[in-house]
């Protein structure tokens, strides 16, 4: 049997475990189309075989960008690893001045791209890097494409290099260089070896319930991530069959279409699903919408392991079938579990998933770990609402004085790449500075209580952890996003982003006389009261130092585009507030 100690070893593995026909499937002109894990493999020593015949070194840098997550990354992925090289993963989304810093800054000599749009921006900074040529998976006029490399490995006279290539590679060899776009300044990168992720890949097995093959999964989340990226190992390690999704808009469709059993998820997207929910909810007659709210109040009560009681579970019984069916429906119809990671997500809305059937398993973590620190598990009573579950295996977690999380075992990154001094800064021997707080309960399990960089000060010398503030004002239908301020001004005070799209709805479910467009939105007085209602239940839970004593609506939709969010969609604060200074300036004076 195939002992996993590189990432490439998991294609491998499969092939011995399972020898699936349906390993990779991607959506091509309407139709999904399946590769076997022998294809997979072959596919990949087809362009281990071609990066040769090009001069790939050992320890060349390859940049991929794609979109949407697909079979051909997953091939490039192998196939670049196999040769000692190392896989550069840029996020499509950011600007070209960043994709002409990732690409400097890690020496990339080959890009691979996804599309038209992703190439566009490449070109229009390729002459300022290195990179010799682009190849792009989708057919693209003027580009060459990536299938030239696959013809060009058909010999295989020179397979026996992979294969010497293949054991030279060692655990502790750098596999992957992921630029983390920090919420200030350039850029990141962080490097991370074969043994980082291949032993929190296979630790993290045991909390994820695949049963193998047959098991499918919808593959949605940026595989550039490091998130996205662990769980696509794992999924092949566990011979589960993986779907990638045609995009973030398709994934109802791609879901009623491919049944899957489990996903990934971001609680923006679980905020999303169920606002629509509710949407629709409110175009039902009376009785239906009675019926409808009272499950969705028998949901918000789900307690795990029959807490309870008996009567409890025959209301909720009852809801699921009247209502809770339709959301499975929405979703496949099969998903029993959703594992979520990148920000806390409200526990209003785990109960209520988990209340309809679908578990929702959170999970901390971050790419200087490979990611997987802690997740919940419902199975072995490792599942407890409002914490991130038990730490995984081999990962240990220690809180400081200050309340910070440390990190040590063997996934913690090898180091930021050529940045010593950086990397002296987070690591105190073999412990990694996570810069979140957070406790362990007396049952082990790991909560996370705010950002300890983010922890501001009033001039009254009172301290506000302003991540508890806006995670509770985000539980608001009307609001979108939210950045607390007020570091060093008498009082805490907020930058509102209201969901234009959900007051829409609402100005014309309620016959309101307000013009529809997000100007006429963020000036108009009764949705300033209405908003300021949603404030004032969010200042009761809190004390009178912490509470909201002013805000400012924003007029546009936050965005990476725009510069508010990072591409993991964190808040760059510092970006914001100079954004909207003259709203600061407004508030404090």
């Amino acid at each position: 049997m195939t002992a996993i100690t590189r990432l490439f070893d998991f294609p491998y593995y499969q092939l011995e475990q399972y020898n699936l026909e349906d390993a990779l499937i991607t959506k091509y002109d309407g139709k999904w189309e399946a590769t076997s894990t022998k294809d997979y493999i072959d596919k990949a020593n087809a362009i281990s075989r071609a990066l040769l015949k090009l001069g790939v070194q050992k320890n060349d840098k390859i940049a991929v960008i794609s979109s949407t997550n697909r079979t051909e990354w997953n091939i490039m992925d192998i196939g670049v690893l196999q040769v000692g090289a190392q896989n550069i993963p840029i996020y499509p989304t950011i600007s070209p001045e960043d994709y002409e810093y990732v690409l400097n800054h890690s020496e990339a000599i080959y890009c691979f791209v996804s599309d038209e749009e992703v190439l566009d921006k490449v070109n229009t900074i390729k002459h300022n890097t290195k990179v010799k040529k682009v190849y792009s998976f989708n057919r693209i006029k003027g580009c060459r494409h990536y299938s030239e490399l696959l013809k060009l490995g058909e010999d295989e006279s020179n397979q026996q290099e992979v294969e010497d290539r293949k054991k030279e590679v060692l655990p502790e060899d750098l596999a992957t260089i992921i630029y983390t776009s920090g919420t200030t300044g350039k850029p990141k990168g962080v490097m991370l070896t074969h043994k980082n992720i291949v032993s929190n890949a296979l630790d993290s097995v045991p909390r994820l319930p695949i049963s193998g093959a047959g098991t499918r999964v919808l593959s949605f989340l940026p595989i550039c991530h490091i998130f996205e990226r662990l769980l696509i190992y794992v999924y092949q390690y566990m011979g589960a069959s993986i779907y990638f999704a045609e995009g973030l808009d398709k994934i109802g469709d791609n879901a009623k279409e491919i049944k899957p059993h489990l996903m990934s998820v971001v609680p923006r997207l679980l905020e999303k699903v169920y606002d629509k929910i509710v949407h629709k909810a409110e175009e039902l007659s009376p009785l239906k919408q009675k019926i409808f709210f009272w499950a969705v109040y028998i949901g918000e009560q789900w307690q795990p392991y029959n807490k309870n009681g008996g009567w409890y579970h025959f209301k909720l019984n009852i809801a699921r079938k009247l209502v809770f069916s339709k959301w499975q429906e929405a979703l496949g119809g099969e998903l029993n579990t959703m594992v979520s990671g990148s920000a806390a997500l409200q526990p209003r809305l785990i109960r209520l998933f988990c209340a309809a059937g679908m578990k929702v398993m959170e999970g901390y973590g971050l790419t200087e770990t490979s990611p997987v620190v802690a997740v919940g598990k419902y199975a072995d009573n490792m599942f407890k609402v409002g914490t991130v579950g038990i730490p995984i295996q081999n990962v240990e977690v220690k809180i400081a004085e200050d309340g910070e999380i440390l990190i040590k075992g063997p996934n913690v990154m090898k180091g930021y790449y050529k940045d010593p001094e950086k990397t002296a800064s987070v690591m105190t021997g073999d412990y990694f500075h996570t810069g979140d707080k957070g406790e362990i309960d007396d049952e082990g399990f790991l909560k996370i209580t705010g950002r300890k960089k983010e922890m501001f000060k009033t001039s009254g010398g009172k301290y506000v952890i302003p991540t508890l503030l806006e995670n509770e004002l985000k539980q608001s239908r009307f609001i979108e996003q939210v950045m607390v301020i007020g570091e060093g001004q008498k009082m805490p005070a907020a930058f509102i982003q209201p969901n234009f799209e959900f007051i829409k709805e609402w100005i014309k479910y309620k016959g309101k006389k307000i013009d529809p467009t997000n100007e006429a939105i963020y000036t108009s007085k009764e949705v300033i009261d209405r908003i300021q209602q949603e404030v004032d239940k969010c200042n009761a839970k809190f004390g009178k130092w912490e509470q909201i004593k002013r805000f400012e609506l924003t007029p546009d939709e936050w965005s990476i585009k725009g510069g508010h969010l990072t591409p993991t969609m964190k808040m760059r604060r510092n970006i914001i507030q100079d954004i909207y200074k003259d709203l600061y300036q407004k508030i404090y004076g």
